[in-house]
């Protein structure tokens, strides 16, 4: 499969990346366990990207990112109706892995492909220059967005201490990163034993929705 060029546009590029097997056909370890399915919006223009991780089995089987209750979390934190999250000219959804990458053998989603970031990544976001903020969801996320935004994370900082810094990412000229936990019910938990998320992060996160949808 010949990947189109770097300056390719977005309309281009997301053609090729709905065509993509690179899992299957030039895997790096195993190879993807089932037909790829790359589950993804964007359209020229887009000011906000939602960079999650992959999609899950449900995305999979539907066709659609965030149809599940982690999906109706992130648009609770963001405050965003569905008619607006998945309007391709208000917001871009780009997981780091286009596809759903199956389960671990505790049942668990397993992480997003490695072959997806290499391939094509860097061009999309070269193809998207009016893009303002990127909400990074979850590390893998985080990991590729701030060095290429040019924010140096701290040596050793976790998702958690990371999205307690979210400052040192987000208050800095445009493109910017907001770091997010994973909107999963299993992160209750650590939203509780976290106040200052609901009531110092989720009125900015709401307030850049806002502003960029």
């Amino acid at each position: 499969m010949d990947l189109d060029p770097p300056d390719a546009s977005i309309a281009t590029l997301a053609a090729a990346m709905r065509r993509c097997r690179i899992c299957v056909e030039r895997p790096r370890g195993a190879a993807l366990p089932h037909s790829p399915r790359p589950i993804f919006q964007v359209a020229p223009g887009v000011r906000l990207v939602v960079a999650s991780q992959a999609p899950g089995i449900r995305a999979h089987v539907s066709g659609i990112p965030f149809q599940d209750p982690s999906g109706l979390r992130l648009r609770d934190w963001m405050a965003i109706d569905e008619a607006r999250f998945y309007d391709p000219r208000r917001l871009a959804i780009l997981p780091m892995g286009f596809c759903f990458p199956g389960h671990d053998a505790a049942k668990g989603d397993l992480p997003p492909r490695p072959e997806c970031r290499p391939a094509w990544h860097d061009a999309v976001f070269a193809a998207l220059p009016d893009v303002e903020t990127i909400l990074a969801i979850g590390l893998h996320a985080i990991r590729y967005h701030a060095p290429r935004l040019g924010v140096p994370r701290p040596a050793g900082q976790g998702l958690g201490d990371t999205v307690a810094d979210w400052r040192r990412y987000f208050e800095r000229p445009a493109p910017r990163m907001l770091p997010l936990p994973h909107p999963s019910w299993r992160n209750s938990a650590w939203l509780n034993r976290n106040p200052w998320f609901a009531a110092d992060l989720l009125p900015v996160l709401r307030a850049e929705v806002r502003r960029l949808t």
